[in-house]
């Protein structure tokens, strides 16, 4: 006769990673929020602003790939930054059904103007750790992220 683990109690919280991934993931959208809220740019948005800039002429389903977000959420996001101007779609030369992405001159002139808020941000979300642990904690995330990437909904293709 086997018996079961006995249930997780909500004292147990604290000792699950997953906790603290998650508050840790809200943190840093409210972090990131709060300091480009004059762009009006959400994490996701500035995600694809980025992978678009970086490789002009992507299409939908790669950007998705590129940033780790599910394909059929991330049509909403880019018509969003469409309707604002950020970003244009094209109909691809060898595949009519297939939209090309590429940047505005004002989603340029964005990226260019919250620079330095984003990166603001990604220091506050960090500076609680002492200089010498930042790159090690980094490291940690990327080995994380990077063994479980293909058990995530949307597994990054990057």
């Amino acid at each position: 006769m086997s018996s079961s683990p006995a249930p997780i109690d909500a004292q147990a919280l604290e000792e699950l990673p997953g906790f603290y991934i998650r508050r840790l993931q809200q943190i840093a959208v409210a972090i990131f929020l709060e300091e480009t809220q004059e762009f009006g740019v959400t994490p996701v948005q500035f995600a694809a602003l980025t992978a678009i800039q970086r490789e002009p002429g992507l299409d939908q389903r790669t950007l998705a790939g590129r940033i780790g977000f599910d394909t059929s959420t991330l049509g909403s996001v880019i018509d969003r930054l469409e309707a604002r101007g950020l970003v244009v779609r094209s109909n691809s030369p060898s595949d009519r059904r297939v939209r090309l992405l590429h940047l505005t001159e004002a989603g340029i002139t964005l990226l260019r103007d919250i620079d330095p808020s984003m990166r603001k941000a990604q220091l506050r979300m960090l500076a609680p750790l002492p200089p010498e642990q930042r790159l090690v904690f980094m490291d940690m995330l990327r080995t994380l992220l990077e063994a479980n990437n293909v058990l995530s909904r949307a597994p990054s293709q990057a």
